[in-house]
């Protein structure tokens, strides 16, 4: 039993199938904001904060209250979340599905092992071969054809950083409190983000009119995906407070597989959703990248990668 426990609790095994999960709400995410009613970003990242008020709902299963600190970091964690979100997700509407999402994988990973360094005493937790070779992998993946990157870097930069910080500032507070504590105070953080939003009268037409344009299959498909990306953030959340962040992070290159073989079977099945460029070149070097995703994975996991990273110096 403690060994079948200790499989199901694995960091890496948590980060994996998290990862996988974001990828297959990320590629249907794709899908929604090109639609007329779920387009608008302020509405869409709105809705993605106010839904993580249910995150509260775990007060009664082990909460504690921790020092202010510790509940201010958790909270200025949840708030990265949203910010950091809004980047990602105007990232995602500027280009190709695979290739920001790649992109992001390259970035955020880096982001968060450089912000750790000065905060956790193993920035990558030992599995430096595997973190280096993931990371390379979502390199790859963005560089395997043009992209506008005017448009698109200083977003995912900003979003990177967002990330980065979030990541760090989560796993110190793991290290010092339990999972559902600091989980609370990450969630209440993002809920109050997402109110914010309301403030600017212009904001608020925007997210409630765009709302209301939004069909009923719309919303239903909407809601369908959140659940999927909030199971999917969950669990990354989980992971990282049972492993090292920057290897969560890099371990994001799972979602490139899952993007890179549903933006595939979406431009040959379905291409009125959207169309991505699958040239041979360019499907050779996203196929190198995938491998590099994987081979990083193997090296991690024969690191034992799976453990919790040591804490805050």
């Amino acid at each position: 039993m403690n060994a079948i426990r200790d499989i199901i609790l694995n960091g890496l095994l948590i980060a994996v199938i998290a990862h996988g999960l974001i990828g297959i709400s990320l590629i249907w995410d794709k899908v929604l904001l090109k639609r007329p009613g779920t387009k608008n970003l302020l509405s869409y990242v709105f809705w993605l904060g106010a839904i993580s008020v249910f995150g509260l709902v775990l007060i009664p299963f082990g909460f504690k209250m921790p020092s202010w600190k510790l509940a201010g970091m958790g909270f200025a964690a949840g708030l990265l979340d949203l910010i950091a979100s809004y980047f990602y997700y105007s990232a995602l509407k500027s280009g190709e599905a695979s290739e920001e999402l790649a992109v992001m994988g390259g970035f955020a990973p880096v982001a968060t092992a450089l912000i750790a360094i000065p905060l956790l005493r193993e920035p990558v937790g030992g599995e430096l071969a595997g973190f280096i070779v993931m990371t390379i992998g979502g390199f790859v993946m963005f560089f395997a054809e043009k992209q506008p990157l005017k448009k698109m870097l200083p977003k995912i930069v900003l979003a990177s950083a967002g990330f980065g910080l979030m990541n760090v500032f989560q796993k110190i507070v793991f290290n010092s409190t339990n999972f559902v504590s600091g989980y609370v105070f990450f969630t209440f953080g993002t809920f109050v983000g997402s109110i914010a939003l309301l403030a600017p009268p212009s904001w608020r037409r925007q997210i409630f009119e765009h709302s209301e344009e939004a069909t009923p299959s719309s919303k239903f498909w909407y809601m369908v995906n959140r659940f999927v990306a909030g199971l999917g953030s969950f669990l990354v959340i989980f992971a990282i407070s049972r492993a090292n962040p920057a290897i969560v992070e890099a371990i994001s290159g799972v979602r490139y597989i899952i993007i890179f073989l549903g933006a595939y079977a979406i431009t040959q099945l379905k291409p009125s959703w959207f169309r991505e460029d699958f040239r041979k070149p360019i499907l050779i070097a996203k196929a190198t990248a995938t491998c590099l995703v994987v081979i990083g994975l193997v090296l991690v996991a024969l690191s034992g990668g799976g453990g919790a990273a040591s804490g805050p110096q």
